[in-house]
């Protein structure tokens, strides 16, 4: 923890903290992009890889299970709008191939650790 003394059970959680990091990386990443994309790409690749991380809290606070899991799903959807935002990115030369291809494989990681989540909620109430 960042010196925080409260402790909320999602900060546990693995995918929780590599979404979080996934969406620092873009942040840094798209401060590179150009200006005139600062409402385009760069607001729209930053909120979805925001959101990752936001779904996955925000479920976790939920107590009825299918709201949980249908938090999560968003949760794995925000990846699946990164993934297209990523491809133009390096078709318009904003990152290298060599960046879209990590950033595509955390994408799956994500995606897996999600998956992963939503089937380890019990099934019924």
């Amino acid at each position: 923890m960042s010196g925080c003394e409260l402790d909320f059970g999602f900060e546990r959680l693995e995918v929780y903290k590599r979404a979080l990091e996934f969406a620092n990386v873009i942040y840094e990443t798209t401060g590179g992009f150009p200006k005139e994309e600062q409402f385009g790409i760069t607001s729209q690749l930053r909120r979805a890889s925001l959101s990752i991380s936001l779904n996955i809290a925000e479920g976790s606070g939920r107590y009825n299970i299918p709201e949980r899991r249908q938090f999560y799903r968003v949760s794995r959807s925000s990846i699946n709008e990164c993934v297209p935002l990523i491809e133009i990115s390096c078709k318009q030369g904003y990152i290298d191939s060599n960046r879209r291809d990590e950033f595509r494989k955390e994408c799956v990681e994500l995606a897996k650790m999600i998956s992963g989540l939503i089937k380890s909620l019990p099934t019924k109430d």
